[in-house]
């Protein structure tokens, strides 16, 4: 079993916490309507994606 020679200094540890803290998810913002949704997804108040119309909305789903 591995056991480590030197005790780990307090910013090598607090810099290799650092990579997992939260982030804020990216939200893109459709230049027509100005809806956020997530990259690379369709936007599910207009089933367009990429300027395609991939999905059929109804006026009525919720």
């Amino acid at each position: 079993m591995g056991v480590p020679k030197r005790k780990t200094s307090k910013m090598r540890l607090r810099t290799r916490k650092a990579t997992w803290r939260w982030k804020a998810p990216h939200l893109f913002v459709d230049p027509k309507t100005g809806n956020r949704h997530f990259g690379h997804c369709v936007d599910p108040e207009t089933g367009m994606y990429r300027g395609r119309q991939v999905l059929t909305v109804t006026a009525g789903e919720e």
